[in-house]
């Protein structure tokens, strides 16, 4: 499925972008989604860059979920994802946690065949990865994830049967109790970057 008919099927790419990175920089002087990525196809672009154009490699519909731009770096972020073509969604309760983020972005295309979530710390997914997930939601799986091995990577995808459900979550859970209550189609991926996850400097 190349893009045309990606987008025919209505599949949305949502990068969550709303994050603000306490581990990596406790101080706050880093925003640790500017940083160079360090590993994947797009090594050297800022994190959120490299992964904003791995979820547009396989959609051709991506917003992300962004939080008010009251700093520098976050006006910088902004200006970055904009420079991709990327729209912008604002959540303003990005504080609230990332249940915030994805209910925020789901509700902006609500009228989506289907969603692939993906987080704007993880730049190292292979583009491949990211379409097997989108197949697996136009062809009709309720919820779709890359798996390596036993464990379940990124990006996550689910489909329109669960708007409602996705745009009412709250806090930091995510879309946790979703998955338990409808578990994703298991893609066997051999992709190290679905798990790369960055937390820490060191990563």
């Amino acid at each position: 499925m190349d893009h045309r008919s990606a987008e025919a099927a209505g599949i949305v790419g949502i990068l969550l972008a709303a994050g603000i990175g306490r581990r990596f920089d406790p101080s706050g002087a880093r925003l640790k989604l500017l940083e160079p990525a360090r590993a994947g196809f797009h090594a050297g672009e800022p994190i959120a860059i490299a992964a904003a154009r791995s979820l547009k490699s396989a959609v051709a519909h991506v917003i992300a979920v962004v939080r008010p731009a009251h700093t520098e770096q976050h006006q910088r972020l902004h200006t970055l994802l904009s420079s991709e073509g990327i729209e912008l969604v604002v959540n303003a309760r990005a504080d609230d946690g990332m249940g915030t983020s994805i209910a925020c972005g789901v509700a902006h295309t609500r009228s989506a065949a289907g969603w692939l979530i993906a987080l704007a710390d993880m730049p190292a997914i292979d583009s491949r990865t990211m379409s097997a997930v989108r197949e697996a939601i136009a062809g009709g799986a309720a919820t779709a994830a890359p798996f390596v091995g036993k464990r379940r990577g990124h990006p996550v995808g689910f489909a329109r049967a669960l708007a409602a459900q996705l745009c009412a979550l709250e806090g930091d859970e995510g879309a946790r109790l979703i998955l338990q209550n409808y578990p994703p189609q298991r893609l066997a991926v051999d992709d190290a970057g679905a798990l790369l996850d960055i937390d820490l400097p060191g990563d």
